[in-house]
């Protein structure tokens, strides 16, 4: 085994032992490596292979496998611009908070800096964008331990978003050549899986000041538990997972134009994009906000609710509500109605991946759901590109977890 099939062997068995099951790779010559031990790995169950030729989509096709799934998705791409398609993905993933794990292979160091073909400045080609970058090579760390242990690092680090690994690799670049690597690819590092918990330290949170929770883009905490717990009316986007429950309004945008002025604070849970009512209150001077970590623990709720205040916003939102049901009925094809139409047939097993612009912001006035389904889109930077990739990622993994394929490693 020449030493790029050693490096890109123990790369693939570590992604797997890391919680990889889905992988996407757009094959060129200098990543042959990894397509080679992707495609072992493929075919031995330990994960699902997706192949793409254009660099760019399947970058939003794995981020898309990854919003669906939750875990790590890389994508491989060969050296050049190649990697450089990867970009826009990437700064959605780093907004959206999406653990992509972009792989760029790359030239020897050699080659670098000296004109040669389909070599470019690869390093830290994503800047901010990345949790984690690392430039690797079988010369600067030529042994199994330091790739393992470089390679779990990344996957740990990128829990709450993308990671970049760029690898040289060096010829021969397929699996022949010098038959001898001087150290053993079994697993030497043993990973024992942890529960991934941590005491944050969260102090209950008084029922006192009038109240909103507001559950924005892949909200992690239990918005609308702590909305139940508390009293207070539930302001979830269609992508927060918690537009749902007797304290989730419909038409919360249309009632903070008339009466938010009274609200003395605002829990935060996930990212808030869609509303510019939202966006003013959380500007506010006179509200205190309460921004909840990204992570599902939630802080308890001490006193007694306010059942007026949460009265009031529900007898509010129910005549907004039917006041807008009136104005689509003589609209029946205008984008709000076709968006509560399709809402409404939604089963809690179901995905919908919906764009970036007018979509997902018609959906935000549909009914809230008894249970919600899946509801995905690209919030993070808020980009109109990539959402058919996206979908189609989503859709896989989705599929995948209904059919019980979990590629067990």
């Amino acid at each position: 085994m020449n030493p790029s099939t050693a490096l890109a062997t123990v790369v693939v068995d570590e992604l797997v032992r890391g919680g990889v099951r889905e992988a996407v790779l757009c094959p060129g010559s200098r990543n042959a490596p990894l397509s080679f031990a992707l495609h072992a790995a493929d075919a031995a169950g330990r994960l699902r292979l997706h192949v793409r030729i254009d660099e760019r989509t399947a970058g939003f096709l794995a981020l898309g496998l990854a919003k669906a799934s939750g875990g790590p998705v890389p994508v491989v791409t060969t050296s050049g611009t190649a990697a450089v398609n990867l970009h826009p993905a990437v700064v959605e993933a780093d907004w959206s908070r999406v653990r992509l794990v972009a792989i760029t292979a790359d030239r020897p160091a050699e080659l670098r800096g000296t004109g040669a073909n389909q070599t470019i400045d690869q390093i830290d080609l994503f800047g901010r964008s990345v949790r984690y970058f690392r430039d690797l090579s079988v010369d600067t760390e030529p042994t199994v331990v330091g790739w393992r242990t470089m390679l779990d690092h990344a996957l740990v680090t990128g829990s709450s978003g993308p990671v970049h690994l760029n690898i040289a690799f060096r010829e021969p670049l397929v699996p022949d050549g010098d038959p001898f690597w001087p150290a053993p690819l079994d697993p030497l590092i043993e990973r024992t899986p942890g529960d991934g918990t941590r005491d944050w330290g969260y102090e209950p949170i008084a029922t006192g000041p009038r109240t909103v929770v507001v559950a924005g883009d892949q909200a992690l905490a239990d918005a609308r538990g702590l909305a139940e717990a508390g009293g207070w009316p539930l302001l979830a986007e269609p992508s927060s997972g918690h537009r749902t429950g007797p304290n989730a309004l419909a038409a919360y945008r249309l009632l903070l134009d008339g009466r938010g002025d009274d609200i003395e604070r605002v829990i935060v849970a996930g990212r808030p994009t869609l509303s510019r009512p939202v966006t003013a209150l959380l500007a506010r001077d006179d509200v205190e906000i309460v921004r909840l970590r990204d992570d599902p623990r939630t802080p308890a709720v001490s006193g007694v609710a306010d059942e007026e205040w949460l009265v009031r916003w529900l007898d509010a939102d129910r005549m907004a509500r039917e006041s807008l049901a009136a104005v689509l009925a003589d609209e029946p094809v205008s984008g709000p109605a076709v968006a509560r139409t399709l809402a409404a047939a939604l089963t809690p097993d179901a995905l919908l991946v919906a764009g970036s612009s007018s979509a997902i912001r018609d959906l935000d006035l549909a009914e809230p759901w008894a249970d919600a389904p899946l509801v995905l889109a690209n919030r993070g930077a808020s980009g109109i590109d990539g959402t058919m990739s996206t979908a189609v990622g989503a859709a896989l993994a989705h599929q995948a977890r209904a059919d019980g394929d979990e590629r067990p490693a």
